[in-house]
């Protein structure tokens, strides 16, 4: 009991009501979700580290079944979600499930979209704690009014700060102020509006480093990518190195495009090419249409790996694969037979109970109903017979009778005839 109003105390307990929603960090479930359940220790550890940092950032959960109502109206659509409601804004958590993560995306949205950087202390201790540091130098603008939308609207992502231009290290030359930088990959890149577009492409664009590890949470947040797949060996190493030098060196060129990172594991790619990849491979991959493109020969040297890229670019290269309808029926016949083996092959017991009880299940009830359907229909078939038999013999019931109403006279003379034949003492007497 103790337990249990510590856990209520600490994460705000089941939340009733949609006032009660303000200002805290929800998570929406259902009580026969797996993922759910799963996320329940990780939410409480959530609670009490928001609790025990000073955050006042708070933490609920609500019954998506029991308040179906709100749940959508916050367009709940899979659970767990989990969102932070700040003010009329809900903004919706989509990275990993732990709990720093969880964590640092409370607290990152909670506070302010755009923090202030007052010194060169701060600033420096910015760039050690951030892997891509947004910033905004300069005073009042039609720019700073953008980056302030902008900041709204991917705090979910990242962090925003704003800064003078004294607070800069002195090596930096800025061509002109105001003006939007972001800090990554041991440089700084500037935007610039007429050859990068719109500022919120533009960062959601440059939020990801140059090189990084891509999971399931980031992968579809990327335009075009190229993936390394992870494998303890020499070469693997070899090519991870290639690949960043190519993303360094090759910014102009490829950085609008691509995206380069590496994989863990080949479950994903074998799963989409319906095969078996072998690592280290280097894909790329399109998710808009889930296409990818594999180079016609292992790729060894810097030289191989730009004209593998470049003919991805120009149009060139072989694609593979799609999003038709063919082969989301091919993919998901190869995601149901890979189950099956795998289930069989960890355990043979296992998987013949799993799958063939109802197979034999579902055989018996086919033979019953078979079998049922054939004997009705024999029955049918007899009673027909029967009823057909019975008006035969009515008919020729009729028939005789109608016969012996005709020649009923005839046969009384003839049998006296032969009575009389018969006994002639009869016939002397009458």
């Amino acid at each position: 009991m103790q337990a249990r109003r510590q856990d209520k105390h600490v994460c705000g307990g089941m939340i009733k009501d949609k006032h009660s929603l303000k200002g805290k960090l929800v998570g929406f479930y259902t009580p026969w979700c797996g993922y759910c359940k799963k996320l329940e220790p990780v939410w409480y550890e959530v609670g009490v580290e928001l609790r025990s940092s000073g955050s006042p950032v708070r933490v609920g959960k609500m019954d998506a079944t029991a308040y179906s109502g709100m749940a959508s109206e916050f367009g709940v659509r899979g659970y767990p979600t989990i969102k932070l409601l700040k003010g009329d804004l809900a903004y919706n958590y989509k990275g990993p499930r732990t709990k720093d993560d969880i964590v640092e995306f409370a607290n990152r949205v909670a506070g302010p979209a755009v923090r202030a950087l007052p010194s060169k202390q701060m600033f420096e201790h910015m760039m050690k704690r951030h892997d891509v540091l947004f910033v905004y130098v300069g005073g009042e603008s039609t720019l700073k009014e953008k980056y302030n939308d902008v900041a709204s609207e991917l705090i979910v992502y990242t962090y925003f700060f704003s800064a003078s231009e004294e607070v800069l290290p002195e090596s930096m030359s800025l061509p002109e102020l105001p003006a939007v930088i972001v800090f990554k990959d041991g440089a700084y890149f500037t935007y610039d509006e007429y050859e990068d577009g719109s500022l919120s492409s533009w960062v959601n664009k440059e939020r990801f480093q140059g090189y990084l590890q891509i999971d399931g949470f980031t992968l579809y947040e990327l335009p075009l990518h190229l993936m390394w797949y992870f494998a303890l060996f020499s070469f693997a190493f070899r090519l991870k190195a290639l690949i960043q030098r190519v993303a360094k060196e090759y910014r102009e060129h490829f950085n609008s495009d691509f995206q380069f990172g590496h994989m863990d594991g080949n479950d994903y790619i074998n799963s989409l090419i319906m095969g078996e990849v072998t690592v280290p491979s280097v894909i790329i991959l399109n998710t808009s249409n889930e296409q990818y493109f594999l180079p016609g020969e292992p790729i060894e040297t810097m030289e191989q790996l730009v004209q593998f890229i470049s003919s991805v670019l120009n149009g060139s290269a072989q694609a593979y694969g799609g999003d038709g309808i063919i082969q989301r029926i091919k993919r998901v016949a190869f995601d149901a037979r890979s189950t099956i083996m795998s289930v069989f092959r960890s355990s043979p017991l296992l998987g013949c109970f799993l799958f063939g009880l109802p197979l034999g299940v579902i055989s018996l009830m086919c033979y019953g109903i078979c079998t049922a359907e054939s004997d009705d229909g024999s029955d049918d078939i007899d009673a027909l017979k029967r009823e057909g038999l019975t008006d035969e013999e009515e008919e020729e019931e009729e028939e005789r009778q109608r016969a012996a109403e005709l020649e009923g006279p005839d046969d009384g003379e003839n049998e006296e005839e032969d009575v009389g034949e018969k006994d002639p003492e009869v016939k002397k007497t009458d």
